[in-house]
């Protein structure tokens, strides 16, 4: 059983998909649609928890409404393997089954993709991230919330004391997101000196390059196959010395247990939820500069609300610029002032814009 927590700001519905014949067990969260019908990813993993869904649907409608989004915030989560060989009829069970939640819009997420999407799409009528073939802007492969986390470190990094270009860098993750960050932060001149995957850590204190690394990952699997690197455990990229830690992977990474070995001056969170609400007060606490998950990786749900409103590519990117660039300094402003949590001086931004917009709503 799942206790939910409700507030003045939802969850508006919270609905429990199940079918044995599917292999289908699905959470979806609408959390708020007062700016708007509500975009938000479908997770598919077999830890994923219906708790999980709800806070991550709320992160949705604060990231949505700092980035001056006309959508509200929801998500969905698949309890189930992403590599099954039934994923695409369990996608369009699930599909079938949101047809008429009109208020929902689905993306791409940990474990789906733009091919999830185009199911879903076909299905329903109704995604964002779809594959460039049926007109969508492909989050992954154009790497959207990887452009707006190097963009997010432009403006943050002298906040923490530090100039991007020669900073070192350590990716806990490297996925999707991981990857497009190591990219775009490389074009930038940061100094990739760590990455880390499922089969453990790749470190180099002399830096990484860039694109060797990214063809090992495609090439082999996994980073730890780069060979001017030291092989190290998964979770021992978090106490290596570096100047920006980037958590991209999954959430609660970073708790009480391992947050005094983490030595980064400034952690992006790169993920959602990757850091816990305890975690990040001690951060705070120790001096370490760390940019909420809203705020830091907007990029790709920025991107997804453009192709819905069929954009292009080049406003999609101008606008994950000109959206991360212009909140990174805001909260970080607001946060020095008042001496507290960047994720605090966000939250007041994101979430009056939505009380704002209730007042015209009728529930």
């Amino acid at each position: 059983m799942c206790l939910i927590e409700t507030d003045e700001f939802g969850p508006l519905k919270f609905i429990h998909l199940h079918s044995e014949k599917a292999a289908l067990r699905a959470w979806i969260v609408v959390d708020n649609i007062a700016l708007g019908p509500a975009i938000g990813g479908v997770r598919v993993s077999p830890s994923v928890t219906a708790g999980e869904v709800q806070r991550l649907a709320r992160t949705m409608t604060l990231k949505n409404s700092i980035a001056g989004l006309a959508h509200g915030g929801a998500k969905a989560g698949i309890a189930a393997d992403p590599k099954s060989p039934g994923k695409e009829h369990c996608f369009r069970v699930f599909a079938r089954l949101i047809k008429e939640l009109l208020e929902y819009i689905p993306g791409p997420d940990m474990g789906s993709d733009e091919e999830c999407m185009a199911w879903i799409q076909d299905e329903t009528g109704r995604a964002a991230g779809l594959p460039e073939e049926i007109g969508g802007l492909p989050l992954d492969k154009l790497g959207a919330a990887g452009f707006g986390l190097s963009e997010c470190a432009e403006v943050a990094c002298p906040f923490a004391g530090l100039e991007l270009k020669g900073a070192r860098v350590a990716i806990q993750g490297f996925g999707s997101v991981g990857k497009a960050a190591a990219r775009f932060l490389s074009r930038k001149g940061a100094v990739i000196i760590a990455a880390s995957d499922t089969r453990g850590t790749v470190y180099n204190s002399d830096g990484m390059e860039t694109a060797d690394l990214l063809k090992v990952k495609e090439e082999t699997g996994s980073v730890v196959n780069y060979v001017k690197g030291k092989r190290l455990g998964g979770d021992e990229i978090f106490s290596i010395q570096t100047d920006i830690l980037i958590p991209a992977a999954t959430p609660d990474v970073i708790t009480m247990e391992n947050v005094n070995s983490i030595k980064a001056k400034l952690v992006l969170q790169g993920a959602n939820i990757p850091v816990t609400s305890e975690a990040e007060k001690v951060l705070h606490e120790r001096g370490v500069l760390s940019v909420p998950d809203f705020i830091a990786n907007a990029g790709g749900v920025i991107m997804a609300a453009m192709e819905y409103e069929k954009r292009s590519e080049r406003d999609a990117f101008e606008a994950i610029s000109e959206k991360i660039r212009k909140n990174t300094r805001l909260i970080l402003e607001k946060a020095v002032k008042k001496k507290g949590l960047p994720r605090e001086a966000a939250e007041v931004l994101a979430l009056e814009r939505v009380r704002q917009a209730q007042r015209y709503r009728d529930y």
